[in-house]
C-alpha cells in the first residue's frame, strides 16, 4: 500500500498511460474513421444498388412507379440494416482487441448464442429470406389476384414474413412466405378471360366465330370497356365436341383484375347476339319416368286422324 503513496509510483502510472494513449488513442481513432468512411461507402452502394434496382424492375411491367419505389426501398432498408450490424460488430471486435480486451471467449460465447438462436429463429428465418427474395423478383405484389397452396384472392399485404390474401368471401388468409408451396399470379402485367362458347351441332361455326368477333369489336368500341381490352379477340376454334354442343374457344387479353368485368359483358352481349341471329345454345335434357306402366316410347294413334 505505502508504494502508491510514493511519487515514482505515480510517475511511472503516469508515463506508462501516457505511453499507452500514444500507442492506441491513434489506433482508434482509425479505426473510428474507418468505419464512417464504411458507412458511407456502404451507403453509396445502396443508393447505386437501388437505382439498378428501380430500372430493372421497370423493363417490361406496366407498374406504378410509386409502388415499385416502395418495394424497392423495403430491400434496400433490410440490406442496409443488414451491412450495418456486420461493420458495426467488426469495429467493436477491433475496438475491443485494441484496448487489450481477448475477444476469443465473446466470438465462441457469440458462436454458441448465435447457433442457439438460429435453431430457434430458422422457420423466421426462412420467411424473411423468402419473403425477401418474394420482393425482389416482384413475384407478387399487393392489389394481385393470386392463388398460394391452392387458396385465390386478392393480395392485401406482402411482408418480409406472410402475405396475406382475402378470399371472394371476405375471408383473411395468412400464409408463411417459408411455406409458399405454389403461387399463380393471375393479374401480373396483364390478365385474361377464357371462353368456352358451346353451341349446337345444328349451327355453321363459322358464323358462329364471326359473331364472336363482331361482338369483340363492339365491346372494344365501347367507352367504358374498351380502354380495358389490350388487344382483339383470339379466336382458337373448335375445341371439342361435347355431349350437346360444340365447344369454340376464345380469348381476350385486358388489364390486371379486369377480366371478370369484361368477361361478364361479353357474355351478356353474346347472348343477345346469337338471340338475334337464331343461333341455339344448347342445354341438357332429361326424360322422368314416373312408373312401369308408362312408356315413353309408346305411341297411340288416336281413331279419326
Amino acid at each position: 500500500m505505502d508504494q502508491w503513496l510514493t511519487p515514482e509510483f505515480w510517475q511511472d502510472t503516469m508515463q506508462q498511460t501516457v505511453e499507452w494513449l500514444v500507442r492506441v488513442i491513434p489506433s482508434l481513432l482509425l479505426i473510428l474513421v474507418l468505419a464512417v468512411v464504411g458507412l458511407r461507402l456502404v451507403n453509396m452502394l445502396l443508393r447505386r444498388t437501388r437505382g439498378l434496382m428501380v430500372a430493372q424492375m421497370k423493363k417490361g411491367e406496366n407498374i406504378d412507379i410509386t409502388e415499385l419505389e416502395k418495394r424497392v426501398d423495403t430491400l434496400t432498408g433490410i440490406m442496409q440494416s443488414a451491412l450495418k450490424i456486420v461493420l458495426w460488430t467488426m469495429v467493436g471486435m477491433l475496438l475491443l482487441r485494441k484496448l487489450g480486451i481477448d475477444i476469443a471467449p465473446l466470438i465462441a460465447g457469440a458462436g454458441i448464442a448465435g447457433l442457439a438462436v438460429g435453431f430457434g429463429a430458422q422457420e423466421l428465418v426462412r420467411d424473411v429470406l423468402s419473403g425477401f427474395f418474394m420482393l425482389l423478383e416482384n413475384q407478387v405484389r399487393t392489389g394481385d389476384v393470386a392463388i398460394v397452396n391452392g387458396t385465390g384472392g386478392l393480395v392485401e399485404r406482402v411482408g418480409l414474413r406472410t402475405i396475406v390474401l382475402r378470399d371472394l368471401s371476405g375471408v383473411v388468409h395468412v400464409f408463411q412466405n417459408g411455406k409458399v408451396n405454389t403461387l399463380s399470379n393471375m393479374t401480373k402485367e396483364w390478365s385474361a378471360m377464357v371462353f368456352d362458347i358451346g353451341v349446337a351441332y345444328k349451327e355453321d361455326t363459322d358464323k358462329v366465330v364471326e359473331v364472336m368477333k363482331k361482338v369483340d369489336e363492339e365491346l372494344r368500341a365501347d367507352d367504358e370497356f374498351g380502354e380495358l381490352i389490350l388487344e382483339p379477340m383470339e379466336v382458337f376454334g373448335v375445341d371439342a365436341f361435347g355431349d350437346s354442343a360444340v365447344v369454340i374457344k376464345g380469348r381476350i387479353k385486358t388489364m390486371p383484375i379486369k377480366q371478370w368485368a369484361v368477361g361478364r359483358e361479353y357474355r351478356r352481349r353474346l347472348k343477345k347476339a346469337f338471340d338475334a341471329m337464331d343461333i341455339e345454345i344448347p342445354f341438357p335434357h332429361q326424360t322422368i319416368y314416373w312408373g312401369a306402366e308408362i312408356d315413353p316410347l309408346k305411341v297411340a294413334k288416336i281413331a279419326g286422324e
